[in-house]
């Protein structure tokens, strides 16, 4: 049994979960079978992975079935084993993908600058790029995370966040690449048609003409940290040296916040760590589960 305000809790989420399948998550997960009717509804399964990660700080699809088991048998007798629960979890990877991008559409606080967006990726990890890698093989692939000086498998999550003043920032949009996808690359397919905004990246998006062109076509600019031109002499890097500090300070300031948002994230639910996936489902469960329940406190 759980405590009453827990209990509360869980009502509520099973009951966002509840209106989001009427309103669109069925059309994402329907069978077209003579089973389509389930024992143990996908609205239950979804409110118990929520339920657990975020509450409890469950992060295993074995730890949360273990502790459904032992504490929510009452609410949800149908159950089941722990195999059939995993199968059924993983059917409802775009279930989890679209309920995350309605967390981000439907709750979006007042405080965010619509005009200025943060930038940033992180690894989500699979294994080390000294195994060979047999999981999920369809997203991942081997990459170099610079921050960590570590080569690795998996993939990266790309964050697109509105600015707020002394908070973490908001995300607008998350993209899920191979680990070796460029944050440049991501830039112009998902994020370049974007008008009237002030981005802030590190140096990677350090692309002068196609940015002055972004400039021209779109009103928007992007602001990074200083980077030195090769082969550019030392008279004229002493003469702009302290202008170049002051600006490359001011913009790091202005997106270290984004590191913060990932640094929650893995906080909240080891969201970095995926060596247990085993299949390219589970993993999207692994990343769009995590972070919908995350942001789960926004519906309270």
């Amino acid at each position: 049994m759980i405590n009453q305000p827990k209990a509360l809790k869980l009502i509520k989420i099973y009951s966002i979960i509840c209106d989001r399948f009427e309103k669109d998550l069925k059309y994402t997960c329907e069978r077209f079978s003579n089973n389509d009717k389930q024992d143990l509804t996908d609205q239950e399964i979804m409110t118990i992975y929520l339920f657990a990660v975020q509450e409890e700080q469950r992060f295993s699809i074995k730890q949360i079935h273990n502790y459904a088991c032992d504490y929510l048998r009452d609410w949800f007798p149908k159950l089941g084993s722990y195999t059939a629960f995993s199968n059924r979890l993983n059917q409802l990877s775009e279930a989890f993908r679209r309920f995350t991008s309605s967390l981000f559409e439907d709750f979006i606080p007042s405080d965010c600058f619509a005009d200025q967006s943060l930038l940033d990726s992180m690894p989500i990890i699979t294994c080390s790029g000294k195994r060979n890698a047999k999981a999920a093989k369809e997203l991942t692939d081997k990459g170099y995370c610079s921050t960590k000086n570590l080569y690795y498998y998996g993939v990266k999550l790309h964050a697109l966040a509105f600015r707020r003043l002394n908070k973490i920032p908001f995300p607008e949009e998350i993209q899920i690449t191979p680990a070796s996808v460029n944050d440049l690359t991501v830039f112009k397919e998902a994020w370049s048609e974007k008008t009237n905004r002030n981005f802030f990246g590190d140096k990677i998006y350090n692309k002068q003409d196609f940015f002055s062109e972004l400039e021209q076509e779109k009103n928007s600019i992007m602001m990074t940290s200083v980077k030195g031109i090769k082969g550019q002499c030392q008279e004229i890097k002493n003469r702009d040296k302290a202008a170049n500090d002051l600006f490359s300070t001011a913009v790091s300031r202005v997106r270290q916040p984004i590191e913060s948002l990932f640094n929650w994230l893995i906080q909240k639910t080891d969201i970095q760590r995926a060596s247990k996936v085993r299949s390219a489902k589970g993993l999207l469960i692994h990343i769009f589960g995590k972070i919908a329940s995350a942001f789960i406190n926004l519906i309270f």
